[in-house]
């Protein structure tokens, strides 16, 4: 440093402090410490637009567009699309995909005829438009999951077994039906087989079938079995009979059912929507929808609320069409499970639904938020006397119209045979299950083997969603 600087920069402390100078009554200014350092007052702004075109000079030459020919052919990494996962369709014994159907129709009749390869039109008709998505030929790219032939190539293996189909093949028999008589299907073995078979093909053993995508949306679906195949991702529309070691929310995907009423078609508003709450469906249920009957008591009473016992009919279709479509809300308890197709009836009616229930499963839950399209309500709340109406009645056209367009702009993903709709949202969340099935796979390959009480499930089990906390 040289002299000059330091006589700058050096502070002396011997010095006494002088004496202040006394304040003068005329106004002054105090000039900066750095006042020096900054150029006078009619430089600065030449000095500043100077500055700024230097540096977008600099900014272009070092821009993608200036650099070498190589290297701005090279695309950035960010702007590669990532490699859709691929699927492979295990090529089932017909006895498994058509055999069903053409079985179920010759347990109606005497005779399938041509109508033995349609399939029959109900509430867990998924497993239908997803085989028939992944075999069409002209399927869009957009797809998030690829079809190969190549079992080799493949991330996941779909198994297209018909397994809630199955489940409904025999029509119910009357109670007074002779016991001695056998049954025509057997679903229990047809299940029986489906392992047996997929067992003995090499791509299970090679991964114990956690690569394998089954459809079992009914509750019941795949009950025979499902220890044996739980490993693999399950499509399925609740866990209200499974175990957390069977089925959870980080392995499988909640599907919808497929809704049995016609869409409304019409525009939001409630001046067509003259019942304030509607609601048709079975009164008497099981153990999970005994709090159906107490609701009935309570409603049945409650002006502008329609409630209605009935089954499944065509009929009851159209009636229950006309009641969601004119009102505002639509009640959901629960039946022998948490979830039914009447939850997915009312979105598609834009009637808000009212969901009854201590704990529910809900489809596509990372792109919707249902507190915005649902009412929530806990089951000890709900039984309360004039608890429910007086909640909706409090609820202001405002708030209505909210929810209704929230309705409208989400109600795609619960229509099947939109191309942009349920089939290739349940395709993209089997898509994000890939890289948690290759950190099972992985896992298992180095765990040394050993002895348990329990199944070990530390990676893939989940607590029931509870409604009242969210548990998860």
């Amino acid at each position: 440093m040289s002299e000059r600087h330091s006589s700058v920069t050096t502070i002396p402390t011997s010095n006494p402090r002088p004496k202040p100078k006394p304040i003068s009554s005329k106004p002054h200014f105090m000039p900066s410490p750095m006042a020096h350092l900054l150029p006078r007052r009619p430089l600065l702004l030449p000095l500043l637009i100077s500055s700024l075109f230097l540096l977008s000079f600099l900014a272009l030459l070092h821009s993608p567009s200036s650099s070498s020919s190589s290297s701005s052919s090279s695309p950035s990494p960010l702007s590669i699309p990532p490699l859709r996962p691929k699927i492979y369709v295990y090529d089932l014994p017909s006895r498994f995909t058509s055999g069903v159907i053409r079985s179920y129709h010759l347990a109606r009749s005497a005779s399938a005829g041509d109508a033995s390869l349609k399939y029959p039109g109900h509430q867990h008709s998924a497993e239908w438009h997803l085989l028939t998505d992944l075999l069409n030929p002209s399927r869009p790219s957009s797809s998030p999951l690829a079809v190969t032939s190549d079992p080799h190539l493949a991330d996941l293996f779909f198994v297209p077994f018909f397994s809630s189909l199955s489940l409904i093949v025999n029509p119910i028999r009357p109670a007074n039906a002779n016991p001695a008589t056998p049954a025509g299907y057997s679903d229990e073995e047809m299940q029986e087989q489906l392992v047996e078979w997929l067992e003995s093909q090499e791509h299970w053993r090679r991964n114990n079938g956690r690569d394998h995508v089954f459809i079992c949306q009914d509750p019941n679906a795949l009950a025979k079995v499902i220890d044996r195949v739980r490993n693999g991702v399950l499509l399925l529309s609740d866990f209200g009979r499974l175990r957390p070691d069977q089925a959870s929310l980080v392995k499988d995907v909640v599907l919808p059912y497929s809704h049995r009423i016609n869409s409304y078609q019409g525009d939001v508003g409630i001046e067509k929507r003259s019942s304030l709450l509607f609601f048709m469906g079975n009164r008497y249920r099981k153990e999970g929808g005994k709090i159906r009957d107490t609701l009935f008591q309570i409603l049945e009473a409650e002006k502008d609320v329609v409630i209605k016992h009935g089954a499944q009919s065509r009929e009851s279709r159209r009636m229950a069409t006309q009641g969601m479509h004119s009102s505002k809300f639509c009640l959901h308890p629960a039946g022998d499970t948490p979830s039914a197709c009447r939850l997915f009836d009312a979105i598609v009616s834009l009637c808000i639904p009212v969901i009854v229930s201590d704990y529910i499963e809900l489809p596509f839950e990372d792109v919707i938020n249902y507190k915005k399209i649902a009412v929530f309500v806990d089951t000890e709340s709900a039984i309360k006397p004039s608890y429910l109406t007086k909640m909706l009645r409090r609820i202001s056209t405002k708030r209505i119209l909210q929810y209704q367009r929230e309705l409208k702009a989400v109600k795609h993903y619960f229509e099947y045979e939109d191309p942009n709709g349920t089939v290739n949202e349940i395709w993209r969340q089997v898509s994000l299950k890939v890289p948690l099935i290759k950190v099972m796979i992985n896992r298992d390959k180095r765990l040394v083997k050993r002895e348990m009480d329990g199944p070990d499930c530390s990676c893939v089990c989940s607590s029931q969603n509870v409604t009242a906390t969210n548990q998860w």
